[in-house]
């Protein structure tokens, strides 16, 4: 059992077989909050599930790209949850998810394989993006470009230079993160770091250190 969790827009968790049968998924489009409800979606996804905690095999972490205090929320859930457990976390591109999401659609539809970006809001007037074609032999998207940050007026541009549809995002489907993550550790892979894609320093500074007064 897979157990999913991202929070690089709002707030989601799943848990699947490692064949992709999703037991329970919980989505909250709330891109705050994330604090206030990742331990009541966690609670309720695995009663949802009907299984214990002690049934998690590995637990997949959304590294994001996304804005520092809510992807940060995430990541530290899943890095607790595992820790307490004593099982692995498997970090997986968040917008991984989302193009997994499309690609499998696609198959189904026979609607074919094209360029196409997976895009959400980085805010401060810019857009996060990430440019995929295609499935790899292992069933995972083939990322063509790393997570980046554009304006937003210069997203359509950015993309068209790239010969990539836009495919704007404002959830990240936990399923589909938990079954990227499953599919890597079937074929012994990694699919991202450890270090969470914020794409941007935080708005924070280090503080100074205190003036000298003289005596």
């Amino acid at each position: 059992m897979i157990l999913g969790i991202d929070t690089s827009i709002g707030t989601a968790v799943a848990v699947i077989e490692p064949d992709g049968v999703v037991r329970a998924q919980l989505d909250s489009g709330d891109p705050r909050g994330h604090a206030e409800v990742i331990g009541d979606h966690l609670a309720r996804a695995l009663a949802e599930a009907q299984i214990s905690s002690g049934e998690i095999t590995h637990v997949a972490a959304g590294m994001g790209p996304g804005p520092f205090t809510g992807l940060r929320v995430g990541i530290a859930a899943a890095r607790t949850f595992a820790l307490g457990r004593g099982i692995p976390v498997v970090p997986v591109v968040s917008h991984d998810a989302v193009a997994l999401d499309r690609l499998l659609l696609a198959a189904l539809t026979d609607a074919g394989e094209e360029r196409f970006a997976v895009v959400t809001d980085a805010r401060r007037r810019e857009f996060a993006y990430t440019v995929y074609e295609g499935m790899d032999d292992d069933g995972l998207p083939v990322r063509v470009t790393d997570p980046a940050l554009v304006p937003r007026d210069e997203i359509d541009a950015t993309l068209e230079a790239l010969g990539a549809r836009r495919l704007d995002a404002t959830v990240v489907p936990a399923g589909m993160l938990a079954l990227a993550a499953a599919r890597a550790v079937a074929a012994g892979r990694r699919i991202a770091g450890d270090d969470a894609l914020y794409l941007r320093s935080p708005d924070v500074s280090a503080p100074t250190a205190p003036k000298r007064v003289g005596g």
